[in-house]
């Protein structure tokens, strides 16, 4: 307790990541440290390695900076930094849309959740971090549509990513077409793209827009800490953007999935916005379980 005092009060160490190399430690540990607030990261340098452990530290120094920043007290003798009236009117725009759909859908989650619940063993919402703009870091909800435990079986279809692999210090996605951890329902799900609905949830909270760019898991923002690439954390994170609404999204780059964010980040509007929701709709109906 006094170690995590000190670390979080400290002026120059309390923008430094704390990563802990945990390769030794067991399930019960690992638990342990994860709840210390101090402790930003557990990684297992066997499987980690040097490139991935500087991708690391660059993510969660961007994150830490981000913080400190938010943190930080106003000087009263410069002037704050208001919100635009754009920037208003987009947060107003997604609160009465976003409440306003929750209520009226209200029948179709609880269907939703009836059916998954009846399907599998597991919970209902699928919740993982997810990073969004300026790196901030949030609970991100989703219905689950995959067996339980999917994560740990990741690395096991890893040869069926869509994003071929590219440069060690590039940029990584991972999405699998005909993903075989999919559910009946889950596939349903997907197809009609209902699995993103309780995203309406994050949106009503401040965490997502209704437009903007994905929000990433950590393993991928991770790895886009670059100046190169850092730009697309300038937007907000959406439930849909220009990305999603591209109909050969699947067979799209890393390189030109983050360019179409970048181009959002630099041009996003109102008007922008409503373009990209009313072309949206066609690309609903997904061709693949991806």
């Amino acid at each position: 307790m006094l170690f995590s005092q000190f670390l979080s009060t400290h002026k120059l160490l309390k923008t430094i990541p704390f990563i802990l190399e945990g390769s030794s430690l067991n399930e019960a540990e690992t638990h342990f440290f994860r709840a210390e607030k101090f402790v930003d990261d557990i990684i297992s340098l066997k499987e980690l390695g040097p490139e991935k452990l500087i991708q690391k530290v660059r993510f969660w120094k961007k994150v830490k900076e981000r913080i400190e920043v938010a943190q930080k007290p106003v000087n009263e003798d410069v002037p704050s930094i208001q919100t635009s009236p754009a920037e208003f009117s987009k947060r107003v725009f997604d609160i009465v849309v976003s409440s306003t759909l929750m209520i009226a859908l209200s029948p179709i989650f609880l269907l939703v959740m009836l059916a998954i619940k009846l399907e599998s063993k597991g919970p209902i919402f699928y919740i993982s971090k997810r990073a969004g703009r300026g790196y901030n870091i949030f609970n991100f909800y989703k219905f689950r549509t995959m067996v339980a435990e999917a994560n740990e079986k990741i690395t096991d279809f890893s040869h069926l990513n869509l994003y071929n692999p590219l440069k060690q210090n590039g940029p990584v996605f991972i999405k699998i077409d005909n993903d075989p951890r999919i559910t009946r329902i889950g596939a349903f799900l997907r197809k009609c793209s209902l699995d993103e609905l309780p995203q309406l949830w994050n949106v009503f909270r401040g965490d997502m827009s209704l437009v903007g760019n994905r929000p990433l898991p950590l393993y991928e923002a991770a790895t886009l800490t670059t100046d190169e690439w850092a730009k697309r954390f300038m937007a907000p994170a959406g439930m849909t953007g220009l990305w999603q609404m591209k109909k050969n999204k699947n067979k799209m780059t890393a390189e030109e999935r983050i360019s179409l964010d970048i181009n959002y980040a630099d041009n996003s509007n109102f008007l922008f916005d409503l373009w990209i929701m009313a072309n949206t709709p066609s690309a609903v109906i997904q061709r693949t379980n991806a």
